[in-house]
């Protein structure tokens, strides 16, 4: 049934949206920092992995020829979080009327995936080393992983600011700290493996390096996938939502509640509140938008009804379904 929306006072469908359109010099300055520290991150890793197969070719090491194929995919996954970062940048247009923000999910995702496949590999490699231990040159494994260590410590590094921000971020974050943690465990069963020929070290370090990275991933990988199927992110209280809605004095009752992710970093709200004094509208629209800003919801559409709707959820027909 579709709702009744009282033409006769005209009631108003009023569309706030909570921009903050000042501060853009400090805005623009924080995004290009972080875009350098894509380009940095990026050709680091790049070089990193040209060093590695280096190595890994003159002194016929396997572990180093894999670990740079490793890395390799991790240089593709900054590529893809910098791909979505600058999607995310460009105006909607009429085809994308949220413009691409929401690319930034999607690299969220890939990056989390990307990490599981990474896992399943590094143990699937570790099981059979420790089934079929190989001589490994421990001296120039421990240098070339120590060289690791600082490449992607410093990657890290120039990610874990933003990484609290944005989960785009984040996932490029948890590649670059896995990798370190890869690199500190290589360069230990390197020292080990040189006093002590020990070969077994390597890949009980590699198991244990990979359920950690697993573990500590698992976060990514489900707000990803969360936020993928629009649900309210996860820094958002749904109760205070509600809350502070049903607060405001001129609203008499509300429906057609909706929160999601316009990107990793921005969240969009729609709603449909009941004002019995069409006249109270914009004020109360105004204390609605007010305080989903204060909640963390950056683009927040009230639409306002006079009359109570006896549609209660999306299942209408015709033009009031929403």
């Amino acid at each position: 049934m579709a709702h009744e929306h009282n033409h006769s006072e005209e009631p108003k469908h009023d569309h706030s949206h909570g921009h903050h359109h000042h501060h853009h010099s400090t805005v623009g300055n924080a995004l290009g920092k972080l875009n350098r520290a894509f380009l940095i991150g990026i050709l680091l890793n790049m070089a990193y992995v040209v060093i590695e197969a280096v190595f890994g070719f003159f002194t016929s090491s396997m572990g180093l020829l894999s670990d740079a194929g490793h890395n390799l995919s991790d240089v593709a996954s900054l590529l893809i979080a910098l791909i979505a970062f600058k999607a995310a940048q460009r105006k909607p247009n009429d085809r994308f009327t949220y413009g691409y923000k929401k690319a930034t999910v999607e690299a969220s995702t890939i990056n989390a995936v990307i990490l599981y496949c990474a896992v399943a590999l590094i143990m699937y490699e570790s099981i059979r080393k420790l089934i079929h231990p190989e001589e490994v040159e421990g001296n120039v494994v421990a240098w070339v992983a120590g060289a690791g260590v600082i490449v992607n410590g410093v990657t890290a590094w120039l990610f874990m600011k933003d990484s609290k921000k944005d989960l785009n971020v984040k996932g490029a974050f948890l590649h670059m700290v896995a990798d370190t943690l890869v690199s500190v465990g290589v360069v230990v069963s390197g020292i080990v493996i040189y006093f002590t020929d020990w070969y077994f070290i390597d890949p009980i370090i590699g198991i244990c390096i990979s359920l950690m990275i697993a573990i500590t991933s698992y976060p990514l990988l489900h707000e990803s996938f969360r936020l993928e199927l629009d649900a309210v992110p996860e820094g958002v209280d749904i109760n205070k939502v509600k809350t502070s809605i049903s607060s405001v004095p001129e609203i008499s009752s509300f429906h057609h509640l909706h929160v999601w992710a316009l990107s990793t970093t921005e969240t969009a709200m729609t709603v449909h509140v009941v004002v019995p004094d069409r006249d109270l509208a914009d004020l109360a629209v105004e204390k609605v938008r007010k305080a989903m800003c204060s909640l963390g919801i950056t683009h927040t559409t009230v639409e306002t009804e006079t009359t109570e709707s006896n549609c209660p959820d999306a299942t209408c027909d015709s033009c009031g379904a929403h």
